[in-house]
């Protein structure tokens, strides 16, 4: 590892120093030069003289974001990859100037006004090239990671994670049987340009049951005349493995466009740091791509992805009898552990994930636009079990999941007041199929979904603005469904469910349970800039999310997880209503945010383990869903601090804190308290050379009920009564991280940089409170990642 280092430290030392002068000229359409344009490339600005004319010295070489922008006319916002000294000239459009003043005043904050938006770069989405999209959200403060194993994750954002954070690709909801906690957003994150967070149900127009807050996630979008690409190849040692993405982008200002990307990825077995991980090895091929018209009037795009993974689950996670889960907690050891291996055997997961859309923008005028979108998906999800006497090949659970949606948006700016307007409409039908010998975990259903919403923005001044919106929602879901009588009558279903029963075939009832729901959320929000630079968000917002087919129906083992869920069909809707503030202070060298929320749920529902359950497969942990009213309070807090030229200090902290007022405790799965410290180091002279070292900081939770149970185990031939421990967290734990990466020309028309990182430096053997799988075995050890871009 020490001659790794050596060789890449030699290697940014000696790469070509290159910089480059950019100029041009910026006119209208009219070709009048317009003098004091803003400019912006990279992290420089100027601003243009009386003939419009700019030249901006020192920009790198490589893939670099344009900004364009003069009051009263359409901003430019672009990225243009530099190879040498150029001459750039821009042509703006002209548009009403309150509205351009507005988008300039607003610019970092496109989808609410009054919600402070957390962005995540195209930089730090390469580096995260082979991980999920849950990883590069952890770049975000207040947003932490929900596991089940070594590659399943999915974000939390200020504890709430599953279908109370959407997420939106391209501005299509990810339909992917997103219900289950064991369950990856089907998304390839080399495919993203731009990832905005916004935390809350203050996004009305994305939908009224983010409670927990919305991933937003744009593709690359070119505008300026140009054709670029890239190619991007991480390797790593833990998992043996790699990933090669490649994208080629060509734009263009009022014409055609398009774009194309896809990535692989092959990795074996991870490691922790004391043993193999039997069995969580991954394989993805996945591709996007998009062809759009842009005329003066309107412009029309279509869009298509496909993610195809294979993901194999931890040997040891799948327990024989309650014996081996009790050793396994009290041992720290897992029952399983094989040499490393390439091959991904049962259990495993197999996803599919197709997403098709077509697009059309009209512009009436400039500040008055009319938006039709229609979107398609397909997700088919196969999970294997180990089962004896039955073909490997042959899944436990396989479902089939189609959805249609039809968006209608309408955006006017009249003076100061803003609108948005809009109508939705979706059609899903999940197939469970009837061949894999297995009751499904999940039934087969038809949902049917409407909405309307409307939202006013109004600018009292450049420095203060005012929202409010609000939402109705309808939604029907009409499940076919066996259920065996016993368990019926376990779960005292009657009489108050009997009229869902249609058929009698023995031990089991056949079931039609038919649930509708009319919702109603609202958000109020401020922004006040005041002071020097000081920026104050202020939201207060009610939002209902209704239960999944997951809280209704589970019934089974969920063989990714090794767990047995039991749905409950007297779920009812959860009701959130959260205030959150966001107070953001910038000084020369210093910029800090702070945001306390809190959040009161009524009729929250949760996953909560109450014993242990025999089959025929082994013995499994048994969770049901419960609900509750629950209270969650919590602050996000991060600075940057640049202290010198060179060197620049990031500090993120977040703590959630959940209370189930009902029962007095607290509430299970909540993240921890955890600080993020990060010192940088960046000169652009030596070929812009990168180092970071960052100390990941997680607390041990202390906040969490009591779920124990006990149980009988083998002890030399006896049954010996125990305490199954199943809620006690992991101790806390200090990660460090290492990251740099260097930029150098490679030839006239292509640049290269080279990166190289190691994760969990010394080896740290540790569990995290949000893994699923901390039960069984520990989490990663040390990983060294070396990354090649070269951008064309």
């Amino acid at each position: 590892m020490q001659k790794i280092i050596m060789f890449f430290c030699l290697l940014c030392f000696a790469s070509n120093f290159g910089q480059n002068t950019i100029s041009g000229k910026i006119v209208d359409e009219n070709e009048k030069p317009l003098e004091k344009s803003q400019i912006h490339i990279s992290s420089k600005s100027t601003v243009s003289n009386r003939n419009g004319v700019y030249s901006i010295n020192d920009i790198p070489f490589g893939p670099t974001k344009f900004l364009i922008s003069y009051v009263g006319y359409q901003s430019i916002d672009t990225i243009i990859t530099v190879t040498q000294t150029q001459v750039i000239n821009f042509k703006l459009r002209q548009k009403a100037e309150r509205l351009n003043e507005i988008v300039i005043k607003h610019k970092d904050n496109y989808y609410n006004n009054t919600v402070s938006e957390q962005k995540i770069k195209e930089a730090v989405i390469e580096k995260f090239s082979s991980q999920s999209l849950a990883n590069v959200l952890k770049e975000v403060s207040g947003v932490s990671i929900l596991k089940s194993g070594s590659t399943i994750a999915k974000p939390v954002i200020n504890g709430l994670h599953s279908s109370r954070v959407p997420i939106y690709n391209n501005n299509v909801k990810i339909e992917d049987q997103q219900w289950g906690v064991e369950h990856a957003p089907n998304f390839d994150i080399n495919s993203a340009g731009k990832i905005t967070v916004l935390k809350g149900a203050s996004g009305l127009q994305y939908g009224g049951d983010a409670i927990g807050g919305i991933v937003v996630i744009e593709p690359i979008s070119i505008k300026k005349d140009t054709l670029f690409g890239k190619a991007l190849t991480t390797l790593e040692s833990n998992g043996r493995g790699g990933t090669i993405s490649t994208s080629l982008h060509k734009g263009n200002f009022c014409d055609w466009s398009w774009n194309v990307q896809g990535s692989f990825k092959y990795y074996g077995d991870r490691q922790s740091p004391s043993y193999n991980l039997s069995n969580t090895g991954n394989r993805e091929a996945n591709f996007s791509g998009d062809i759009k018209y842009i005329g003066k009037k309107y412009d029309f795009s279509a869009f298509y992805s496909l993610y195809n993974a294979t993901i194999g689950i931890l040997s040891a996670s799948h327990i024989g009898n309650v014996n081996d889960l009790y050793n396994s907690i009290n041992n720290s050891i897992p029952y399983i552990v094989n040499d490393f291996d390439y091959s991904i055997k049962n259990p495993k997961q197999k996803v599919m994930h197709h997403l098709a859309k077509l697009n059309y923008n009209f512009n009436f005028k400039d500040n008055e636009v009319l938006g039709l979108q229609y979107s398609f998906q397909f997700n088919n999800r196969k999970e294997f079990d180990l089962r004896t006497g039955i073909q490997d090949s042959k899944p436990a659970l396989d479902l089939n999941l189609i959805t249609h949606t039809f968006n209608a948006d309408y955006n006017l700016v009249n003076g100061d007041w803003d609108y948005k307007l809009g109508v939705s409409s979706s059609f899903q039908n999940n197939t469970a199929s009837p061949n894999t010998g297995v009751m499904p975990l999940i039934p087969t259903y038809d949902k049917v979904d409407a909405a309307v919403y409307g939202i006013v923005d109004y600018h009292f001044s450049s420095d203060f603005s005012v929202e409010f919106g609000s939402r109705y929602d309808f939604s029907s879901i009409q499940a076919t469904k066996f259920y065996l009588k016993s368990r019926w009558d376990e779960r005292n279903y009657s009489p108050d469910y009997n009229d869902f029963i249609i058929g009698d075939f023995g031990n089991q009832w056949l079931t039609k349970p038919q649930f509708l729901f009319h919702n109603l959320s609202a958000s109020l929000g401020a922004q006040y800039s005041f002071g020097s630079d000081y920026d104050l968000y202020f939201n207060l917002s009610r939002a209902v999310r209704n239960p999944n087919p997951s809280e209704f129906f589970s019934d089974g083992l969920h063989h990714s997880s090794g767990m047995i869920e039991l749905g409950d069909l007297r779920i009812v809707s959860e009701k959130s209503n959260k205030i959150s503030t966001s107070l953001q202070k910038k000084w020369n060298n210093f910029a800090v945010n702070i945001g306390p929320f809190l959040n009161y749920i009524e009729d929250f529902i949760f996953l909560k383990p109450v014993g242990f359950e025999t089959t025929i497969r082994g013995a499994f942990p048994v969770w049901e869903f419960n609900q509750t009213n629950a209270v969650l309070t919590g602050v996000d807090f991060n600075s940057q601090w640049k202290i010198t030229k060179y060197f620049q200090h990031k500090l993120m902290i977040s703590f959630v804190n959940g209370a189930d007022i009902t029962n007095n405790e607290s509430l299970i799965d909540m993240p921890p308290l955890n600080i993020n410290n990060r010192i940088q180091f960046n000169k652009k002279e030596w070929s812009n050379l990168k180092l970071e070292l960052q100390s990941e900081i997680v607390f041990r939770q202390n906040q969490f009920p009591n779920n124990n149970f006990i149980s009988n185990i083998v002890v030399d031939g006896n049954l010996v009564p125990v305490e199954i421990d199943i809620s006690s967290p992991p101790q806390a734990y200090n990660l460090l991280h290492f990251s740099s990466d260097v930029d150098f020309k490679t030839s006239k028309n292509s640049f290269t940089s080279l990166g190289l990182s190691v994760f969990n430096i010394f080896n740290t053997k540790y569990r995290d409170y949000l893994n699923r799988q901390r039960f069984y075995a520990d989490d990663l050890g040390r990983n060294i990642q070396i990354q090649v871009k070269i951008n064309f």
